[in-house]
């Protein structure tokens, strides 16, 4: 009986994946139905040159969001911080971190003119082993799990800006009446998680701050 090649192996492999990603609804890109509003946004941040504020600005094109220059009459994306904690889960027998939890955090503000502004903050949570044999590739891989976190944070304020469509058709910044039912298969899957926030006072106007 003749071997399949390699090759043809490959392309079967691709051509299912592609076809049981189809059928299960899932999609690479375009996923979240942003307000028309919203479709044309400024964003400013903390840090315009950051990871984070890359990966934001790149879920925005992928979702059909035009970005454009600071403006008073425009809506605003500002990036307010991030911050990323650690905590030890398990110790090995000398004592040293076996397991630890990476929490990633997220601040931003909407800024709808004429309606006003919301503040949010969604962290994402994942945990790995800390091995002190192989210190080099565990730091490579603390990076690409930092990297997801963030990836799956600039994911979560996409679907948050969705979620306001109803407030910006009620004439109002107001989240309070919105349902746990919202809350998707996502935020349980990868322990994302976003909550409104009051701005504090030092809290500077975003079109003062840095453009994209």
């Amino acid at each position: 009986m003749r071997l399949i090649s390699l090759s043809s192996f490959k392309a079967t492999v691709v051509i299912l994946t592609v076809s049981l990603l189809s059928a299960c609804g899932f999609h690479l890109r375009g996923d979240y139905s942003v307000p028309d509003e919203l479709n044309t946004i400024s964003v400013t941040s903390y840090d315009q040159y950051s990871t984070f504020t890359r990966m934001v600005k790149g879920q925005l094109r992928m979702n059909d969001v035009n970005i454009t220059a600071p403006s008073s009459k425009t809506p605003n994306l500002h990036l307010l911080g991030e911050n990323i904690e650690e905590r030890t889960l398990s110790l090995y027998q000398n004592t040293r971190a076996a397991e630890k939890e990476l929490t990633f955090t997220a601040s931003y503000r909407v800024t709808v003119p004429e309606l006003g502004d919301k503040t949010f903050s969604t962290s994402v949570t994942r945990s790995y082993l800390d091995n002190p044999l192989t210190a080099l590739a565990k730091s490579v891989e603390r990076e690409m799990i930092e990297d997801e976190m963030r990836k799956l944070a600039s994911i979560q304020i996409l679907r948050q800006m969705a979620r306001l469509k109803a407030n910006i058709e009620a004439n109002e910044m107001n989240l309070e009446a919105q349902e746990q039912s919202q809350v998707n298969a996502m935020e349980k899957q990868y322990g994302i998680k976003t909550v409104e926030s009051e701005p504090s006072d030092s809290e500077s106007n975003p079109n003062e701050n840095s453009a994209q």
